[in-house]
């Protein structure tokens, strides 16, 4: 990693030295291969170390400064683009010592990297005046790096560099410098399979346990993977072709083929049997950690320093995916036991999960989880074969084992002896072998009875609250003093009082009232104070019978994130930029400075951020929290709610706890005045806190307090009154919802006795959580004018599931429905199976016939969460021949929640001049619910003119099958 970094470092100021003298080379090269005196320095043996040490990071083949390579005697004799770059015979005479050795300026390397010492430099003179001989035969690479002797640490054991379990044994490889020892954990025996050039960098056994392929290698020189039989420690076979030290490697699961890969980013795929490279796969900018076959042995897996993970189809080397959500280096990447998943963690400290998608064609693998992990980079991660368990390591010293269907953490080891360097299970997996870089490992076993901590919400904890019985309230004044928990004036619930919160003697008054409450009864606290005129911004909190603060809920991190591009008001719902965005998930809870939100639309493309609830307009909050300011790169979290007793196992990230308390009303209907909901944790004498935020105060400071029960409620209002609708065609109407003291559940909108000829979207659904549903109005060609007793005939009922059983509201009627003149524009939405042949257009000429109209059965999609599908949308045109748009995020008109038309680029959706039709995408996130629900387009031009519903089933996620992986000459 370091020398990783080094080579960037380099880059820019060694590369001016070799492109200047590249540039003023003289036209003298060196030397044909000749015969070499015993006295003269040896290419191989003495120049090619230095050359690699000093020169090769930015003149290499990989880094050619200039067209410089110096990483072979062919390279320097072909010199670089301006010409040789040495005079065989005068070193004087040759820029390259001339600039190293500071006879010529600029002096190379700078003085604040490392160079040649004054016996190298000779060296390299006494090479160059000897004639610059090269190696005889083909360009061969430096086999010797020169580096500093230092002494070994005293009475140290040889740190452990990998480890790996050998399947249906009791057997566990150890990889050290130069050598793997292989260790019987049932007996004393232990067996060494040496003669690898340095450092053992990767393990892996054969799937039957005959087979162990070792990856080794020095670094700056080659890499070399040997594959030996266990049971006579005979070298079956040796695999080299890489330019730097090699890095990770896997078998095939029928053990046919073998993956190598390391800091040259290039991966070799190997013929077991010959020794036969059979391809190349490049495509990583950085070095490559790690390596995977799926368990059809079809596709592979790499996890780079370039940030990224890929797949690749083994068949062809075609990569089909590359996961780019990573922050930092990937050090590891693992197909899940069963070939569904993929894992992948490294230095910027969280473990992922991907679902594999890109099966037998290119595809996007969606995220499933990203979680942090640890507090520093992960170095180290295995699986259990039976796809139960995940362990992880880090540079902290920390050891964890996880679920590995849903990444909970199961266990946490802390302060090992050293950095954790490799980990395996054991065959059954419930044993994990943790070796350290101090030298030391250890077998543990697995608890797998364990139970994960529970991930129920806070929600779900108080699923069932206490109902509260009707009372009228009662009707009093505070009494002062009543500043103390001792002094506090005593209410019976409900109950309405009138304060005023004032002292006389100028300092800031609180009033505090006692009430007592059973647990899991659920009141509102309720302020009146600006909306009547007075001056207090008031702040409102329940406390225990000490005075103490009475917590709501544990939010524990998930995620950190910040503030991108610029900072967030106080108000507004839309573009809430962060970073890291891929990685979260709609619903989810953001917290940023005390307050909460929720997440309610994705970004939809560079220039824009989240939208957060309700997705229009002022944001609201949740739990009471109350909406702030936040400055550009003010840090934000991914929080999960639990219950105020929970003891979560701490992930690095911070754990807020939220209390009982309210400055401004959640949902922002109130302006200043406090409103909260308060559900009592157990049955006792609780106190209500009422002050001025500000600490203000005077006789004019008046307020009204509520305590009163909750009664889940919602009152609706209908949109696009007095619609005016052309025949054959549709005009948009909207149902919007306020829902009452939390009321969160769907609200199903029914329209009975429309005029004749005149349909609607019924039933209209306001989903749970949602505020708002559109519909669609829509008339038949033939429908005839409708009377006024017909419009009065409309009825539009809103009705809901509560608490309080089924509630019912009257919306009235559309007002008066008219016929409008013939629309410009008639629109249709089809499947894409049909006339149209072209996702963008038709020709109009050949146009000739209108839209038949729809049978007594629509046109039906079916998607699932997780799934993108493609339907058409056609146009009829009318002396109409402009753009026809349909809108940009909000295009898909009442589309389920988490649904969204896709891939509408910065312009929209929309039909260009001329044209009759175009394709478009509907995507159906992970929290989409599964439902029936209309849908429609509407266009933006005069009129706004929309389709006629479709149905849109949305059907539960099905786990991803298995599909062979074919080539392109099978598809």
């Amino acid at each position: 990693m370091i020398r990783f970094a080094g080579r960037s470092i380099l880059h820019a100021r060694v590369g001016l030295l070799l492109a200047i003298v590249a540039a003023s080379a003289v036209t003298a090269a060196p030397a044909k291969p000749a015969v070499r005196t015993p006295t003269e320095p040896d290419y191989v043996q003495d120049v090619a170390p230095i050359l690699t040490r000093y020169c090769v990071a930015c003149h290499g083949a990989d880094e050619r400064e200039a067209d410089l390579a110096l990483d072979s005697f062919d390279a320097i004799s072909r010199g670089g683009e301006s010409g040789p770059v040495i005079v065989a015979g005068d070193p004087t005479a040759s820029h390259l010592i001339r600039l190293i050795d500071g006879s010529a300026e600029p002096k190379m390397p700078p003085d604040d990297q490392p160079g040649p010492n004054a016996e190298e430099i000779a060296l390299l003179a006494d090479w160059i005046r000897a004639g610059a001989k090269g190696p005889d035969g083909d360009s061969v690479r430096p086999t010797r790096l020169v580096v500093p002797s230092l002494p070994p640490a005293p009475n140290g054991e040889r740190p452990i560099t990998a480890v790996a379990w050998q399947p249906a044994s009791e057997r566990v490889a150890f990889a050290r410098y130069g050598r793997v020892d292989l260790i019987d954990l049932a007996s004393p025996e232990v067996r060494s399979f040496d003669g690898m050039p340095g450092k053992v960098n990767a393990l892996r056994f054969s799937t039957d346990g005959r087979f162990l392929a070792t990856a080794s290698g020095i670094t700056g020189l080659s890499g070399r993977a040997d594959l030996w039989e266990v049971a006579t420690g005979e070298r079956r076979q040796s695999f080299e072709g890489h330019t730097d030290a090699m890095l990770a490697l896997a078998l095939s699961p029928d053990g046919t083929l073998l993956a190598t890969a390391g800091y040259d980013r290039s991966i070799l795929l190997w013929e077991v049997a010959s020794g036969e490279l059979l391809r190349t796969f490049a495509g990583h900018n950085g070095a490559i950690y790690s390596l995977d076959f799926d368990p059809t042995g079809q596709l592979l897996l790499s996890a780079s320093a370039d940030q990224t993970l890929k797949v690749w189809r083994v068949a062809d080397g075609e990569r089909l995916d590359t996961l780019g959500q990573p922050l930092e280096e990937q050090w590891i990447g693992r197909f899940s036991a069963d070939g569904a998943s993929i894992y992948g963690a490294g230095s910027d400290s969280r473990i992922r999960r991907w679902t594999l998608a890109s099966r037998g064609v290119p595809a996007i693998n969606p995220i499933e989880v990203a979680r942090f992990a640890h507090e520093g980079p992960i170095v180290a991660f295995a699986r259990s074969n039976d796809g139960r368990f995940l362990a992880s390591a880090a540079e902290d010293r920390t050891l964890k084992i996880w679920t590995a269907a849903d990444l909970i953490e199961l266990d946490f080891f802390e302060n090992q002896s050293d950095i954790v360097s490799g980990l395996d299970f054991s065959p059954d997996g419930n044993r994990l072998v943790v070796a350290r870089l101090d030298g030391s490992w250890v077998v543990m076993p697995i608890d797998a009875s364990a139970t994960p901590p529970s991930e129920s919400t806070v929600e779900a904890t108080l699923a069932a609250p206490m109902t509260i019985a009707d009372a009228t309230p009662v009707e009093g004044n505070e009494i002062e003093p009543n500043d103390t928990p001792a002094e506090a004036t005593r209410v019976t619930l409900p109950v309405r009082v009138s304060g005023t919160l004032h002292h006389a003697d100028g300092t800031a008054d609180r009033d505090l009232y006692r009430f007592e409450a059973s647990a899991g009864e659920t009141w509102m606290i309720e302020v009146d104070a600006a909306r009547s005129g007075s001056p207090v911004d008031s702040f409102v909190e329940v406390l225990d019978e000490s005075g103490q603060p009475v917590r709501r809920v544990l939010l524990q991190a998930v995620r950190d994130s910040y503030f991108t591009f610029r900072g967030k008001d106080s108000d507004t719902s839309d573009d809430f930029r962060v970073h890291n965005w891929e990685e979260m998930e709609l619903n989810e809870f953001l917290y940023a400075g005390g307050e909460v939100v929720r997440l309610w639309l994705y970004p939809r493309g560079p220039d824009s951020g989240f939208k957060v609830y309700p997705g229009e307009g002022s944001r609201h909050t949740w739990f009471d929290t109350t909406s702030v300011s936040h400055a550009l790169g003010a840090p934000c979290y991914i929080v999960r709610p639990l219950p105020v007793d929970a003891r979560p196992i701490p992930n690095g990230l911070p754990i807020f706890a939220i209390d009982y308390q309210n400055d401004d009303d959640a949902r922002r209907r109130w302006g200043r005045d406090s409103r909260l909901t308060f559900t009592a944790p157990r049955s006792g004498t609780y106190l209500v806190s009422v002050r001025d935020v500000r600490g203000f105060g005077g006789e004019d400071f008046r307020y009204r307090l509520d305590l009163r029960p909750q009664r889940h409620d919602f009152s609706a209002s209908l949109g696009g009154r007095d619609p005016q609708v052309s025949p054959g065609s549709g005009r948009e109407f909207s149902i919007s919802v306020v829902r009452e003291d939390d009321f969160r559940g769907p609200i199903t909108v029914t329209i009975d006795g429309l005029p004749a000829g005149f349909h609607a979207t019924s039933p209209l659904v306001v989903e749970a959580d949602q505020e708002r549903a559109f519909g669609v109005l829509w008339a038949d060609p033939d429908a005839p004018a409708p009377t006024p007793d017909a419009s009065a005939s409309v009825r539009i009922v809103a009705t809901a599931e509560t608490d309080r059983g089924t509630i019912e509201h009257d919306l009235g009627n559309f007002g008066t429905i008219a016929l409008a003149a013939p629309s410009k524009v008639t629109i249709r939405i089809v499947p894409t199976e049909g006339e149209v042949t072209s996702a963008d257009a038709l020709d109009p000429s050949t146009e000739t016939t209108e839209f038949p109209w729809p049978a007594e059965t629509p046109f039906e999609l079916t998607i699932r969460p997780g799934q993108t599908i493609q339907a058409r949308v056609q146009v009829q045109r009318t002396e109409f021949p402009g753009i026809v748009p349909f809108g940009n995020e909000d295009s898909g008109r009442n589309l389920p929640h988490g649904s969204f038309v896709d891939n509408i680029g910065l312009n929209g959706l929309m039909i260009i001049e001329g044209r009759t039709a175009r394709d478009f995408f509907i995507t159906a996130s992970p929290v989409t619910a599964p439902q029936d629900r209309w849908f429609h387009l509407k266009a933006r031009i005069d009129g706004e003119p929309c389709s006629l519903p479709i149905l849109l089933h949305v059907v539960p996620a099905e786990p991803v099958a298995d599909a062979p992986v074919t080539a392109p000459s099978e598809q």
